[in-house]
């Protein structure tokens, strides 16, 4: 129970990395706002949790959408009183190449970037209170190195890595712990959008040839990243900040 009576804010909870985070997250105690713009999928993943004898909430929020994110921070705000775990979790692959439109553009930054910026300045207050907090973005091994194929969204994840080292300076005198977690191929539900084609047996194709290029051989279960989640989360990296954590099998250490 290392998460015993925290309150813990997931973005883009309902699915992947972040649904495995936010049931990992109840079975170690913490009662879990699934944040996703799904509400039917929040849901569902909340009413799971209450099942198996965890506490959950769901919050149907599009993030693109600042005006509801602000009413999403001063909710939460007014009904916990304190948060000690925000996960920053919410991304998608966006456009590639390097010729996109404006509506691309803005696709990439507003929910890859934009989000969690914004989110976490209207959750401070709380994240102060808590006396001891954790703030977790995900980032991407493609923040960490380049990708020939996807700048934008390179560009927004190697974003949150240098916003991971400022927000760690900026909080650490109120005892707000900040880091990232960069995974690489995850089994997620999302893996197929990478690829951006919508042929199965290509699709398969393109995994496991992307797989044979990681030293460890296979790409990482979502519960794989959540438990370096619960990690950062908890107070077993309690001298961690303004780090990230490549969780990709080897990929970045060659």
């Amino acid at each position: 129970m290392l998460l015993k009576d925290k309150i813990a804010v997931i973005t883009a909870g309902a699915s992947g990395m972040g649904q495995a985070s936010a049931q990992l997250f109840a079975e170690h105690g913490a009662h879990v706002i699934v944040v996703d713009v799904n509400e039917g999928a929040a849901t569902a993943t909340v009413e799971g949790i209450i099942a198996a004898g965890g506490s959950a909430e769901a919050a149907a929020v599009d993030v693109r959408d600042l005006d509801a994110l602000e009413r999403l921070g001063a909710k939460i705000t007014a009904d916990h009183g304190k948060v000690h775990i925000l996960y920053n979790n919410v991304g998608i692959p966006g456009a590639a190449g390097m010729q996109l439109s404006e509506a691309d553009w803005d696709t990439g930054i507003e929910i890859n970037a934009r989000a969690s910026f914004f989110l976490t300045g209207h959750l401070l207050d709380a994240l102060k209170a808590a006396d001891g907090a954790s703030v977790i973005f995900t980032s991407s091994t493609s923040g960490l190195v380049g990708s020939p194929f996807s700048p934008l969204y390179s560009f927004t994840k190697g974003g949150i890595i240098a916003l991971v080292r400022s927000y760690a300076l900026a909080l650490a005198a109120d005892k707000v712990r900040v880091n990232a977690i960069a995974p690489g191929q995850v089994e997620t539900p999302g893996l197929a959008a990478f690829f951006r084609i919508d042929d199965p047996e290509e699709i398969a194709r393109r995994k496991a040839a992307f797989a044979a290029t990681i030293p460890l051989g296979r790409a990482s279960d979502p519960r794989e990243i959540a438990s370096v989640a619960l990690f950062l989360a908890s107070d077993l990296s309690s001298y961690v900040t303004g780090v990230t954590i490549p969780v990709d099998g080897g990929i970045t250490a060659k």
